[in-house]
């Protein structure tokens, strides 16, 4: 089987239990809990945009690794086409959902494994990159979703890691035996790895001679023994929860984007899944490889997706209000436009320019310098789109009622009546954008 069908998926999941705790409570089932079943709902769009014909092109590609079509989010980029559709998949994802696909940091870590992998048996003579491949087959094989896990908590970022007074608050290496190692500490800022089969953990920076316990990177299920996911609770998360009818959210399927603190309690990891052990000199390489990949998608891809969204709100509210004519609409809109086309610009360049890293692995990294451009340029741009869309929008954005009231027979003809702004669209449609 090597692409999952969306119903093969969701079935897939009531098969792992992960430890999930989300508003002080335990959240026993990711697909009946309100929030959780948002990234349910955004992973398993994947797979069915993989067997959509309409869509094959950008979500599924040829492996050579297993003879087959997978799912583009299990595959590691060998060309610059590759990395060009990577990023118009990114794209995609981004603006189907208007939230995060929660395969890309998965994604993206492969890249970084199966380059640095390579690196250190060449350098080491270690035996790591057949280690990761046999992992990465299984996955496409088995047509896995895989998220990723990066930032941490760290100590004091005035103090080297060792002279830090909690020596956890990085991920480390407590244990380690003929079987595997054992790891002690966490990842933050996770983005729904619970609503995954696996998750790949990648150092989140550089480490030093006498730091070799901090240099690790592995895959686990995520339900392995000893992780405990911790998840934000934020308002809108409460609205969730509350809402008499979720088709009255913003975005009522796929939600908001949903992380998680990930705890590893003394989590066991076998050797045939620890792909970095110790050889501290090649943390920084995992790391800003993972970057250079991960500056593109989330720059120059996923969020011109999310701008995509945006731009096409403001402009149905100019038409709603009959503002089609109005000139200083028009130009922010057009503002709008270059925006995302340059961060759009910004990611095909680094994967047009993208070269192979290391020569001779046959893993595509986007260029270092456009992947960085592309972030930087978008950590503004996209501000500048959300304000733009604000001033368009005006004050209806944070005044409108509640859309309760179009059934509430006391006022729902006002309401129907004044913000309708004239327009022939019904107003129910008008409130929702």
């Amino acid at each position: 089987m090597a692409l999952m069908t969306p119903e093969q998926f969701e079935d897939s999941l009531k098969e792992v239990k992960p430890r999930i705790f989300m508003n002080g409570k335990r959240v026993e089932n990711v697909l009946e809990n309100r929030n959780t079943r948002t990234v349910v709902e955004a992973n398993k769009a994947s797979y069915e945009w993989a067997l959509d014909p309409r869509y094959k092109d950008i979500m599924t590609c040829y492996s050579p690794l297993i003879d087959d079509v997978v799912n583009r989010y299990t595959y590691v980029s060998a060309s610059n086409e590759d990395l060009v559709k990577k990023a118009e998949a990114g794209t995609f994802t981004a603006e189907m959902l208007g939230t995060c696909i929660y395969r890309c940091v998965g994604y993206d870590s492969f890249h970084s494994l199966a380059s640095t992998t390579w690196e250190m048996d060449r350098d080491l003579g270690t035996e790591y990159r057949p280690r990761f491949m046999k992992y990465l087959k299984m996955v496409q094989t088995k047509d896995l979703s895989v998220a990723g896990a990066l930032t941490e908590a760290r100590g004091s970022r005035s103090k080297k890691t060792l002279d830090w007074k909690d020596p956890y608050l990085s991920l480390k290496i407590v244990d380690k035996n003929k079987d595997g190692i054992v790891v002690r500490g966490a990842k933050i800022n996770i983005s729904g790895a619970y609503a995954s089969h696996e998750m790949v953990v990648l150092p989140q920076a550089a480490h030093f001679k006498g730091e070799e316990d901090y240099a690790v990177a592995f895959a686990t299920p995520v339900d392995a023994k000893g992780i405990t996911f911790v998840c934000q609770y934020t308002p809108y998360s409460a609205e969730r929860d509350l809402a008499d009818d979720i088709e009255e959210l913003g975005n009522p399927v796929f939600g908001q984007r949903e992380t998680a603190l990930v705890v590893f309690d003394d989590v066991f990891v076998p050797w045939d899944r620890v792909f970095h052990c110790g050889e501290y000199q090649y943390s920084v390489k995992l790391v800003t490889r993972f970057a250079r990949t991960h500056r593109m998608t989330c720059g120059g891809t996923c969020k011109v997706g999310f701008m995509n969204q945006i731009i096409g709100a403001s402009k149905l509210i100019q038409e709603y209000k009959g503002l089609d004519k109005a000139a200083h609409i028009n130009e922010e809109l057009a503002e709008m436009v270059v925006l995302r086309e340059t961060g759009r610009a910004c990611g095909m360049a680094a994967a047009y320019k993208g070269t192979e890293e290391p020569e001779g692995s046959g893993v595509f990294l986007p260029d270092e310098l456009m992947g960085n451009v592309s972030k930087l340029n978008v950590c503004n741009a996209f501000w500048r789109v959300m304000a733009l869309a604000g001033d368009i929008g005006g004050g209806l954005i944070v005044t409108l009622p509640s859309l309760k009231e179009l059934k509430n027979p006391e006022v729902k003809d006002y309401v129907e009546e004044f913000y309708s702004f004239g327009s022939d669209e019904p107003t129910e449609n008008i409130m929702k954008v």
